[in-house]
């Protein structure tokens, strides 16, 4: 059976971000993500694990001006000395949380995005990263939640870690914007399973959890056990009523 973390940007929205360590835990969650959690000293962060009694195991690196509609720095030229901050900072953030993993956007084409800085810029921060037991990982992002986004095809994300090095650099598979992009979800995890590091899921329509839309979770969770994929599984989802009454689709499907 997969190895679920609960994704406290999206589950257990009834408490306040810090309070969601210990809701998940009683939920019975062994390990967590987030998408940033710079918004909280990492040391409240890293205490609220703790306490929780779970790991972490994902979180972004920080996506520029979220508001003004950026959505990452990794590919653009023109914000590499914003992109390093973001790095730095993502570092200290991921020590202090023994997290083993920092998901690297790249951002949007119209921001000027090119496929030679995002490499340019993984080669320069992986050694680092690979130092101090991090796992730089990226990830395809579907056109219609992100247009203009600058990854949306798996194949070109393998192709970008294999041109880094896919010791020091993983991909972030996410069944619910590889449904929405091309579908054909089996053969594609297949195909790149060499490559993943993390995985994320959500049903479609909705994104909301498992079991509330057109997705084929018994087989898709199945494959991954007979795979041998052995990472964990991000619940990256949006519950469609209470986080709690929710989870059900665990008993459902993860057996």
């Amino acid at each position: 059976m997969p190895r679920f973390a609960a994704n406290l940007t999206m589950m257990f929205n009834e408490v306040p971000f810090l309070e969601r360590f210990a809701a998940a835990r009683r939920a019975g969650f062994e390990a967590v993500e987030f998408l940033s959690p710079y918004e909280h000293p990492a040391e409240a962060v890293a205490g609220a694990a703790k306490a929780a009694g779970v790991g972490v195991v994902l979180h972004n690196v920080a996506l520029g001006d979220f508001a003004g509609g950026e959505r990452g720095l990794g590919a653009l030229a023109s914000r590499k000395a914003d992109f390093d901050r973001a790095m730095e900072q993502g570092f200290a953030y991921a020590t202090a949380l023994g997290c083993p993993r920092l998901h690297v956007m790249c951002g949007r084409n119209r921001e000027g995005a090119a496929r030679e800085t995002f490499v340019a810029n993984l080669k320069a921060h992986a050694p680092r990263a690979a130092a101090a037991g991090i796992k730089l990982v990226i990830e395809p992002i579907n056109s219609m939640d992100m247009p203009d986004y600058f990854l949306t095809d798996i194949d070109e994300a393998a192709a970008i870690i294999e041109e880094v090095g896919p010791e020091k650099v993983g991909l972030q598979f996410d069944i619910y914007h590889r449904q929405v992009q091309r579908g054909d979800i089996a053969r594609a995890f297949e195909r790149v399973l060499a490559y993943i590091s993390h995985v994320q899921i959500a049903d479609n329509p909705g994104r909301n959890e498992p079991g509330t839309g057109e997705i084929g979770w018994a087989h898709l969770f199945a494959l991954m056990d007979r795979l041998g994929y052995r990472g964990w599984v991000g619940c990256e989802y949006k519950p469609a009523g209470n986080t709690e009454a929710g989870l059900a689709w665990r008993r459902k499907f993860a057996v």
